[in-house]
């Protein structure tokens, strides 16, 4: 109860490696019987589906929680959300990423979790690469990390509100520059779909080259954050996905 009266809201920005942590991390919140908000920036769609395992708990507690409110997933799926209202049926969805990082050593965590989706890497190997194992892997791509069909849980989140029927319709990628802070392509969610009227065609959501990462993320989860305490002073529990309610603004 005490924890309760000191912390209204909580965003859980730690990085998610192993894939299990941030899911241990709520379980002692509920353990301490806290009652309030949660956001979370998860990317994996396996730890993300060990997150929606904790609904009744934090149903229990009175606690209210939106995952994956960053920007993929959270800020583009939720704009994919948006998108999909043109058609009576969506075929694809595509987000492409581009992150420009001038200083590597500042977002170590980040680029593990994304050399984690590379072929022949996983959580496991990515966690146990020594900082100078990376750096000699970075020095080897000139810096770039290139990443396909990663495991986002974009899908997983845009499959639970209908906007696509098969996880399969939606494909994440994207490419890191760990050495240069200009990004190195231009982040997209392309929608495509069927409209009612038997029209084939696409809307595109483009970030702007100069938000960076921090914006991206930071921004998003605050406003789910907010979200998520209108939510629990309306005494809606549980946990949620970003595409389930729209963010509030913080001003």
């Amino acid at each position: 109860a005490g924890l309760s009266k000191e912390i209204d809201g909580i965003f859980i920005a730690l990085p998610n490696l192993p894939n299990d942590f941030s899911f241990s991390v709520v379980k002692r919140f509920i353990a301490a019987n806290y009652k309030g908000c949660f956001t979370d920036a998860l990317k994996r769609t396996t730890a993300m589906e060990m997150m929606f395992g904790l609904y009744d708990p934090l149903k229990q507690v009175k606690s209210t929680y939106i995952t994956g409110c960053g920007a993929t997933p959270g800020l583009l799926t939720a704009a994919a959300v948006i998108a999909a209202q043109s058609f009576v049926e969506v075929e694809s969805v595509n987000i492409w990423w581009g992150v420009g990082i001038a200083n590597w050593e500042e977002y170590k965590a980040t680029i593990r979790e994304d050399i984690a989706h590379l072929p022949g890497y996983t959580v496991d190997t990515a966690l146990s690469m020594s900082d100078e194992e990376v750096e000699e892997f970075l020095d080897k791509t000139n810096g770039i990390l290139e990443l396909h069909e990663m495991e986002h849980a974009d899908d997983m989140l845009l499959e639970r509100v209908g906007v696509v029927d098969s996880r399969d319709k939606v494909l994440v990628g994207g490419i890191m520059d760990t050495r240069n802070a200009k990004k190195p392509v231009s982040t997209t969610m392309t929608l495509t779909g069927i409209t009612f009227d038997g029209k084939r065609s696409s809307h595109r959501f483009i970030l702007g080259d100069e938000t960076n990462m921090a914006a991206n993320v930071i921004g998003p989860a605050l406003g789910y954050l907010k979200r998520a305490l209108w939510l629990n002073q309306h005494e809606i529990y549980g946990i949620y996905g970003s595409t389930e309610f729209m963010p509030c603004v913080v001003s």
